[in-house]
C-alpha cells in the first residue's frame, strides 16, 4: 500500500541543506514526511512545481504590525496576510505597540489577538524596560516569546534603554539571544539641532550619522563580551559597524535589510522623499557596498524586513515631523530574488539568510530548512518571472512601498504553511491558521546544528 500525504509538491527544484535537487516533497500532519520520487503516492492535494524552485518559507524576524494601539497603520491580520503573499511563513513582531509588550499580560494579549487572524506562524518580542529588567530571564522564556528586544535609540517612554546599568542587566540576565536597535541616543539628542524646525529629508543620515550607529554597536557587543550576553544587532547600516562585528562573532549575530542592500543616499531621498526615511537611515553607496562585502564574507546571519508601516498621510508630514519606517515584509523575497537574478548572491545563500539563518540564530524548533521532520513551510517561486511590484498587490494597510514600480526577476507564486496552501497567485487561500512559534530552549532541547 502506497504512502499517503496531505500535500505533495512534485517536480520542483528543491533547495535542501545538501543543495538544489529536482525532487518531490511530501507533507503529512504539518511536517515534511518524505523527499524523493512520490509519483505513485496518494495525496489529498498535489502541486505541479515543474519549472519552479521550492524554498523553505521565509522567517522574517523583524516586523512591526502595530497592534494593539496603532491599527490604522497595520494589524496582525493585514500584516501576516502581506507576509504570506510574499512567501513569508513565520514572523517575529516587535514590542513598540500601545501599550508596549513588556509584561506577560501584554504578551498573552497579542497571542489572543493573533488567534484565528494570523496567516503565518508568529512570535512576539518582549521589550526591555527599566521596570522589567529584573524579570527578563523569566520574560524571555514565556511560551511563544521571541526573546528580549532592546531599543538603545529611536524609541520613546520606557522602551528606550540607554543607561549602562540597565544594558548590563539585560546582558547578564538573558540566556537567549536578545535583539537590539543600536543607535546612540545621547548623540542623536545632541545632533537634533541639525534638523530641528525643518530640514530637507536628505539630512536624515546627517543627523542620525554613522558615529551614532558605531557608538551603540561597539558598546553593546563590548558589554555582551564582558557580561556574558548574546546579541542580534538589527538592521546594520554602516560599513564601519561591519568592521566591528566581524571581531565579535562569539557574542553577536548580524541582520541587514533589503532596503539597506538596495537603496542608497542621496538618490533615494530625491526619488522617494520621506518614503525612504527609516531608522537607521539609508546611507551613501559606500555603506551599501560594505554591507554586501560583509554578506559575502559570512558576517551577516539574517535578512529581516524591518517592516514598519505608516499611513501615506502620516508620511506626507514635513521632515522631521514625518515618521520613520517603511513597509517591507511582502517585498523582502522579491527584492532579494532580484539580487539573486543579478548575480549578487546565490539562491542557497539567500535561503540561509532568510530561513536557516533565522532558525539558527533564535533556536527555532523545526523550521528553516526543507528536511524530513521539519515543518512543511514552503515558498514556491518562479525564478524567471519578471514582474513589477505594484500597489494593487501590496496588502499592508500602508498601501505604499518605496519599491512600488520596481521591476524584479523572481516572484513568489505560492506559500505553504505546515502543509497547507495559504497563498497562491497573488491571493490568500482559506482561513488564517497561524500558530505560535516553538523554541528549542523553551522545549528543553539542544540547539540546532
Amino acid at each position: 500500500m502506497s504512502e499517503r500525504f496531505d500535500l505533495v509538491i512534485a517536480g520542483g527544484h528543491v533547495v535542501t541543506p545538501g543543495g538544489i535537487v529536482v525532487t518531490d516533497v511530501g507533507v503529512r500532519d504539518g511536517r515534511i514526511a518524505a523527499l524523493g520520487s512520490l509519483g505513485q503516492a496518494e495525496a489529498a492535494e498535489r502541486i505541479d512545481a515543474r519549472g519552479l524552485h521550492v524554498l523553505p518559507g521565509v522567517i522574517d524576524t523583524q516586523v512591526h504590525f502595530r497592534e494593539p494601539g496603532l491599527e490604522h497603520k497595520e494589524d496582525l491580520e493585514s500584516g501576516t496576510r502581506a507576509a504570506a503573499l510574499g512567501g513569508v511563513t513565520t514572523i517575529f513582531e516587535m514590542p513598540n505597540t500601545k501599550p508596549p509588550t513588556t509584561t506577560p499580560e501584554a504578551l498573552r494579549d497579542k497571542f489572543e489577538r493573533a488567534r484565528g487572524r494570523a496567516w503565518t506562524d508568529h512570535a512576539f518580542f518582549v521589550g526591555a524596560a527599566a521596570e522589567n529588567v529584573d524579570r527578563v530571564a523569566e520574560l524571555e522564556r514565556l511560551p511563544g516569546a521571541a526573546g528580549i528586544k532592546v531599543f538603545m535609540g529611536s524609541s520613546t517612554g520606557s522602551l528606550l534603554v540607554e543607561e549602562e546599568d540597565l544594558l548590563i542587566e539585560v546582558a547578564r540576565r538573558t540566556r537567549r539571544r536578545f535583539a537590539v536597535h543600536a543607535e546612540d541616543e545621547e548623540r542623536l539628542r545632541a545632533r537634533m539641532e541639525i534638523v530641528r524646525g525643518g530640514a530637507p529629508v536628505d539630512q536624515h543620515p546627517v543627523w542620525r550619522d554613522v558615529e551614532a550607529a558605531v557608538l551603540a554597536t561597539r558598546r553593546i557587543v563590548g558589554l555582551c563580551r564582558r557580561h556574558g550576553g548574546r546579541v542580534q544587532v538589527l538592521h546594520v547600516s554602516t560599513a564601519e559597524e561591519m568592521e566591528i562585528l566581524r571581531d565579535y562573532k562569539d557574542v553577536a549575530t548580524v541582520e541587514v535589510t533589503p532596503q539597506h542592500l538596495t537603496l542608497s543616499a542621496p538618490e533615494c531621498y530625491r526619488r522617494f522623499g520621506t518614503h525612504a526615511q527609516m531608522n537607521p537611515p539609508i546611507r551613501e553607496t559606500r555603506h551599501r557596498d560594505g554591507l554586501w562585502q560583509a554578506l559575502g564574507q559570512g558576517i551577516v546571519d539574517v535578512i529581516g524586513s524591518d517592516h514598519a508601516p505608516h499611513s501615506a498621510e502620516e508620511k506626507q508630514a514635513a521632515y522631521p515631523a514625518s515618521p520613520s519606517g517603511i513597509p517591507g515584509v511582502q517585498t523582502l523575497l522579491p527584492i532579494m530574488l532580484n539580487h539573486v537574478a543579478e548575480g549578487r548572491l546565490s539562491l542557497e545563500r539567500l535561503v540561509d539568510l532568510s530561513a536557516a539563518g533565522p532558525a539558527r540564530v533564535y533556536n527555532i524548533a523545526c523550521k528553516g530548512r526543507i528536511a524530513v521532520g521539519f515543518d512543511g513551510d514552503l515558498a514556491l517561486v518562479d525564478m524567471k518571472a519578471r514582474r513589477e511590484i505594484s500597489g494593487d498587490w501590496l496588502a499592508s494597510k500602508a498601501g505604499w512601498s518605496p519599491f512600488e514600480g520596481t521591476q524584479v526577476t523572481g516572484w513568489p507564486v505560492a506559500t505553504v504553511l505546515r502543509g497547507r496552501v495559504v497563498a497562491r497567485d497573488g491571493a490568500v487561500v482559506g482561513t488564517p491558521a497561524g500558530e505560535p512559534v516553538r523554541f528549542l530552549e523553551c522545549l528543553g532541547e539542544t540547539a540546532q546544528s
